[in-house]
């Protein structure tokens, strides 16, 4: 008998709310993660409730059973991202109504904690997603002297869960170092069938200047101080002086607060704005070399896009650089904080035409095996495993 209950534990459908302050139309790596895993969640058959603020396309659409909208606000520095607004007394009136089996937490702002403040008083297993190095952010828009408190406040919220969800191997074990229990790997995916050599654009790639054997320099993501850009403009300039015969373009694609400073220091640069979809797809396979020099990143989800799209990436050897790429094979890694190192990687990916090719060839091949499916299976599972009876988990120490 315990057997055929195990069985039927295994293969019901759960109701998991899920908890966040962005989402998709918004573009950025959380948003992407979580509208595939909502996605493929109720592929499965579970029934999704998503909760987040109402964002300018909602118009007046209205809260149902599988949508709650709360209030946001703007978040300082990232125009269209905000913050939602605490829900506490609306969510625990709805969710003591119609009880989840289990709660994700992705984003850990006003409207998470007062999503883990319901579900603590109503018995609710938590599972919480560490998606963005926040306290590191923090030093790059003036509030260094916060990062302790943010840390501190991120481990109490992440602590009070049953299990935190870390995107790569080094973010799980810099959270444990920090004294974060309970991590676990989730990993991220990609789509190869988007994400694909075959979107080459000829055309794309002559309004940018280019022919079939000039070289696109590449660089995908927010155009922000976070994401140590500044090195990207340092790498490019390395690679004209070792390369002055080659005809080189570096392309930009993305905004942020950061486009002015780098188009003052890079004019000839191509600033493509943000891209979605085929368009994106298309910007990504028309390049030739992928440079990705953040140092704040839990993952990095573009690493997986561009390895998809057949790029040579040099990238820091962290985060989805480190569980993706083999330094030489499908890529080229510099240990992180080496500045130098990483330019000489990325000049090492130019300096022979044969061998570009193999690691191009070989990040397709690699990226193409590193689907959603497996992904969501490992999430669900995770899920699952919040259900089972805890024996004892410590109560987190109080908010700091």
């Amino acid at each position: 008998m315990a057997a055929a209950e195990t069985a039927v534990m295994s293969t019901s459908s759960l109701y998991i709310a899920l908890v966040t302050e962005t989402f998709t139309p918004e573009i950025n790596g959380v948003a992407n993660t979580l509208e595939r895993l909502v996605n493929g969640l109720r592929e499965r058959g579970h029934h999704l409730q998503l909760v987040r603020p109402r964002q300018s396309s909602d118009l007046e659409r209205r809260n149902d059973e599988h949508l709650v909208l709360t209030r946001g606000w703007p978040l300082p520095g990232y125009a269209g991202l905000q913050w939602g607004q605490s829900a506490r007394n609306k969510l625990f009136s709805r969710w003591r109504k119609q009880r989840p089996d289990v709660l994700y937490i992705a984003t850990e702002g006003p409207l998470g904690w007062s999503a883990l403040s319901a579900a603590k008083r109503l018995n609710i297993p938590v599972v919480s997603g560490f998606h963005t190095n926040f306290q590191q952010y923090s030093g790059h828009y003036g509030a260094a002297i916060l990062t302790r408190l943010i840390t501190n406040y991120l481990r109490w919220f992440h602590n009070s869960s049953r299990m935190t969800l870390a995107p790569s191997i080094s973010q799980k074990i810099e959270l444990e170092r920090r004294n974060f229990e309970r991590v676990e790997l989730l990993s991220r995916g990609v789509d190869s069938q988007l994400f694909n050599p075959a979107k080459r654009s000829d055309a794309l790639r002559q309004q940018w200047g280019l022919g079939e054997s000039d070289t696109a320099v590449i660089h995908v993501g927010r155009l922000a101080a976070e994401k140590n850009l500044l090195l990207l403009c340092d790498t490019f300039k390395a690679l004209q002086q070792q390369y002055p015969q080659r005809n080189l373009k570096l392309i930009l694609v993305g905004d942020g607060p950061q486009r002015s400073e780098l188009h003052a220091q890079l004019p000839e640069a191509i600033f493509c704005g943000v891209q979605r979809g085929e368009q994106l797809a298309a910007h990504y396979a028309s390049g030739d070399l992928f440079v990705f020099p953040s140092l704040s990143e839990t993952f990095g989800n573009v690493v997986l896009e561009a390895l998809a799209s057949g790029l040579g990436v040099v990238a820091y050897d962290q985060a989805a650089a480190s569980q993706h790429i083999r330094h030489g094979h499908n890529g080229a890694l510099a240990m992180p904080q080496d500045q130098q190192g990483f330019i000489e990687a990325a000049c090492w990916l130019l300096e022979d035409p044969e061998s570009l090719r193999r690691v191009r060839l070989n990040g397709r091949q690699h990226a193409a095996r590193q689907g959603w499916a497996a992904i969501v299976d490992l999430f669900e599972a995770h899920l699952r495993r919040a259900l089972a009876p805890v024996q004892h988990i410590p109560a987190a120490r109080t908010l700091p």
